[in-house]
């Protein structure tokens, strides 16, 4: 009886709050029980399918869950491997990884306009790039320019990009010379990557065969790469470079190698174009000996963590980089799900991360903890033929 008093008299207490008290009561309720809308992305996977004519795929991702729900798939040419995107979301851009196109010993890159409501893409044109197997795809930072590696034929190329989206004719090509001491690997030049500095006045081509990154003077006047040996940075003997990415401040980058499963910090020097050594550091486990080929490398959004994919170890590493140095300091080992992770990615917010798993065809999500790094699956996967690389832009509006 005198717990029903006190339960009345609670009432009652809560009562006499009075009209003034309710809106506040009625508000705080709806504030606990409102659910953040979850925000949402478009997906582009460049993959080697041979599913039909399709090769480019394009999926919905949902930023808070990890969710992907498929779209459509495009015709994209034979293996559009390596994709990109204007940043202003009209245009893609993909490689078409082959030896030969329209008779010649050469690879390809296709432009295609990217529709605005939907994200559907329609082919604008093909050009022939110079090399066999085009293997990577950039725009400079003013988006006139598309940059490409040629990993077959070692060199690079540079394109202009017209006022409708279309790739101009290739208006300079660069010839790297050399080789390396792996002699199945490195037996002549296999430009690998080529990415543009922050202030646009330098692009690097790293490659693998020759153990180096080459430095080029950006002319985006005439859209010319003009040599700039002073700021070639050479790698570690038999390390194989692959990809290089510019942390956010544009102080230092991150080169990972494929053959030596190292990571290269390096202070850039943004007069001359070139990079200084800081540290070397494994993406693999101690003690691991098994046959493993790293992949990808990318900073996380907020700029805090690195992140590396090892191939045959099929793992992400998760590197915590110090904001002065750029010294990176281990966090964790993840196992990506699938054999062969070849790209990954973030969304915008750097809350969900994708990887591409190729040889066991599937794209796995995580959820990136921004404070620590660390990974954790979502349980979300999606089938993919071969993917091989995937692009997160902001999702449009069906």
């Amino acid at each position: 009886m005198k717990k029903e008093k006190q339960t009345r008299r609670f009432f009652m207490k809560a009562a006499g709050l009075g009209l003034a008290g309710l809106p506040f009561a009625f508000s705080a309720l709806a504030q606990r029980d409102k659910k953040p809308k979850d925000k949402f992305y478009a997906v582009y996977v460049g993959t080697y399918a041979k599913v039909g004519d399709l090769g480019i795929f394009q999926y919905r991702l949902n930023g808070t869950t990890g969710q992907l729900t498929k779209v459509s798939g495009y015709k994209g040419g034979a293996n559009p491997s390596f994709l990109t995107l204007a940043p202003d979301q009209q245009y893609l851009y993909a490689v078409n990884e082959v030896a030969e196109f329209n008779g010649s010993n050469t690879g390809a890159v296709s432009a295609f306009s990217v529709d605005k409501k939907t994200g559907r893409l329609t082919l604008l044109n093909q050009q022939a790039t110079g090399g066999g197997a085009p293997c990577y795809i950039s725009l400079d930072k003013s988006n006139k320019f598309a940059l490409v590696a040629n990993y077959v034929g070692g060199n690079v190329a540079i394109f202009p990009l017209q006022p409708n989206g279309n790739l101009g004719n290739l208006r300079t090509k660069q010839q790297h010379e050399g080789s390396g001491p792996n002699t199945k690997r490195q037996e002549k030049p296999h430009a690998h990557c080529i990415v543009p500095a922050p202030d646009n006045k330098f692009v690097f081509a790293v490659d693998l065969g020759i153990d180096k990154v080459k430095s080029y003077r950006l002319d985006t006047k005439r859209g010319g790469l003009i040599a700039n040996p002073g700021g070639d940075f050479n790698a570690k003997a038999g390390a194989g470079p692959r990809h290089l990415t510019f942390h956010p401040n544009g102080k230092f980058a991150f080169l990972i190698h494929e053959l030596d499963n190292t990571v290269s910090i390096l202070a850039y020097n943004s007069t001359n174009g070139s990079f200084t050594q800081t540290q070397s550091i494994s993406t693999l486990p101690a003690g691991v000996t098994q046959e493993s080929f790293c992949a990808d490398v990318h900073v996380s959004p907020n700029g805090k963590f690195l992140y590396g994919s090892n191939r045959g170890h099929d793992s992400l590493v998760v590197f915590a980089i110090n904001a002065d140095s750029g010294n990176l300091t281990l966090v964790e080992h993840v196992s990506t799900q699938g054999k062969w992770p070849r790209n990954f990615g973030f969304d915008p917010s750097g809350n969900i991360l994708l990887v591409a798993n190729q040889n066991t065809n599937n794209i796995f999500t995580y959820l990136a903890d921004p404070n620590t790094g660390k990974l954790k699956p979502t349980g979300h996967s999606v089938e993919v033929p071969s993917p091989v690389c995937v692009q997160v832009v902001p999702a449009f509006a069906s």
